[in-house]
């Protein structure tokens, strides 16, 4: 039997912060599940926005040559997929939404060209935020739940944290990190029946 693969992507520009090292514990028990694992920072790539050509609607392929194509080739390949996230103005941050914008092609391919969407798989998503924010998750989720659906990714896994007003508040919640450390197991189990 294969080992399933779980990709991870950090979306926070902060490194090692409350929702990275939720994500790493989450890949970790994911690891230690027997999974192969895999973390991508969008905040350390070279990825263009989204320029609203419509190209893809016509190639199913997007035009801009960045390491964009890299993240889609770990897209495709993933047997899960989770991103984590700090709420950021009730949404998720810019370096994570030009990924997610990136995600165009997908799109294209299933309501625009036909092409049968990928094969179903599980994902999920661990959301950070202050105690400030007034407008809660909504926003942050809504968006990765709307470019999962394109996807095909099934949400089974979700951890939403409140109260984290400075990058290292997380290590005050071992709930928190244990809670994602028994998702990253959950998920790598999903995977392997995928």
């Amino acid at each position: 039997m294969t080992q399933p693969y779980v990709l991870g992507i950090a979306g926070s520009p902060r490194r090692a912060g409350n929702s990275e090292q939720l994500l790493d514990a989450l890949l970790g028990g994911a690891h230690d599940a027997g999974a192969q694992t895999r973390k991508l920072v969008p905040a350390e790539m070279s990825i263009l926005p989204c320029s609203g050509c419509n190209s893809c609607t016509l190639t199913a392929e997007c035009v801009l040559a960045d390491e964009m194509s890299s993240v889609y080739a770990e897209f495709d390949a993933a047997d899960a997929i989770v991103i984590a996230s700090p709420v950021y103005f009730a949404g998720v941050p810019g370096t994570l939404k030009v990924l997610i914008d990136r995600m165009q092609p997908y799109w294209a391919r299933t309501y625009v060209l036909g092409t049968p969407r990928p094969a179903r798989r599980p994902g999920g998503f661990l959301l950070v935020r202050s105690s400030g924010d007034p407008y809660g998750f909504t926003g942050a989720e809504h968006t990765i739940r709307s470019v999962f659906a394109v996807l095909g990714i099934d949400v089974i896994v979700e951890e939403k944290v409140a109260g984290l007003d400075e990058g290292d508040d997380i290590g005050r919640r071992p709930d928190a990190l244990a809670s994602a450390r028994a998702h990253g197991v959950q998920l790598a189990g999903a995977a392997r029946g995928r």
